[in-house]
């Protein structure tokens, strides 16, 4: 097995760090967005502000895993940097006048809130082994497909130059994510099916099905809806299991072919997943009152489109 340098990766997230501050958010471009563009990306963009945060929580909870002190580090830089992602895309709406006159955050739909409440709850319970493979398919699949998107549909300079950056962080976050299971996958055999095990108590499995399969399914819609083709939300998925697919260790670990499969079956929408579990599980999940799920956490009140250094 050939060691990966996590200490130079740090070093290189480091000297690449950015801030809002950073984006001349005046610039021209805003006007590129008409009154049709505005109202179509207004519930789009808050969703995409709201799944940087479950990203962000799913990082908080990979630093208190992190088998070393540099991939604890690296977790906690990338904890900061799906926060600073959110704060830019909302920076983005207000360039666009998508906020009210408050500027405040947008209300989360309530599979992005059962998601972050989940992960809030279970996060830090997971196994690494567990949270390692979902964060990543999360990223491929969410980010990929949502950010390729909005690229394609928006002509707004600014826009494309906060993405630069955003995709820069990204695909650092994608190198390390895989990076993680080719040392989780290296470990001993019994090891990795002790944990496989662990997570299959009721609780873990029906909180995971309830809030992520409903959760990806109705993002996967709702983008195909929007116009993104069928095509490029399979490559968007497919990068998961081709990047996967390259480590010597990563296919030891039973999760990674759970969900691979599972980003197969999403892809597919002949596919009899969506029939029978995830159009089901979208329906219900859309009767879930919001106000069960209770305030926002408090983590989430970081979330602001002031352009501030960090």
């Amino acid at each position: 097995m050939t060691t990966y340098d996590f200490d130079a990766m740090l070093q290189t997230i480091k000297d690449k760090q950015w801030s809002l501050a950073d984006i001349d958010w005046d610039a021209p471009g805003a006007e590129t967005m008409t009154e049709e563009s505005r109202a179509k990306m207004r519930p789009f963009m808050a969703d995409l502000v709201w799944i940087e945060h479950v990203g962000a929580r799913g990082f908080a909870s990979l630093a208190k895993k992190a088998p070393t002190p540099a991939i604890k580090e690296i977790y906690e830089y990338f904890h900061a940097e799906e926060q600073k992602h959110a704060n830019a895309e909302l920076a983005l709406m207000k360039r666009w006048g998508m906020l009210d006159d408050e500027g405040n955050v947008p209300e989360p739909n309530i599979n992005v809130k059962m998601a972050i409440k989940t992960l809030d709850s279970l996060g830090d319970t997971l196994p690494l082994s567990a949270l390692a493979t979902l964060i990543p398919l999360l990223e491929c699949a969410l980010d990929g497909a949502l950010v390729k998107f909005l690229l394609d549909e928006v002509q707004d300079p600014v826009c494309h130059e906060v993405f630069r950056h955003i995709n820069s962080d990204e695909a650092r976050h994608i190198t390390v994510d895989f990076q993680v299971l080719e040392l989780i996958g290296a470990g001993p055999l019994h090891k990795l099916l002790i944990e496989s095990a662990s997570n299959l108590k009721p609780q873990v499995v029906i909180g995971l099905i309830v809030v992520f399969v409903p959760l990806i399914n109705k993002m996967r819609d709702n983008i195909v809806a929007m116009g993104m083709s069928e095509q490029k939300l399979y490559n968007a998925v497919k990068r998961y299991k081709t990047i996967g697919g390259r480590g010597e260790f990563t296919h030891r670990i039973p999760a990674y072919h759970v969900l691979k499969a599972q980003a197969a079956m999403v892809i597919d929408r002949t596919h009899p997943y969506h029939r029978f579990l995830a159009d089901p599980m979208v329906k219900v999940t859309s009767f879930v009152p919001a106000r069960i799920l209770g305030k926002p956490q408090s983590w989430t009140e970081e979330i602001t489109h002031e352009p501030v250094a960090s």
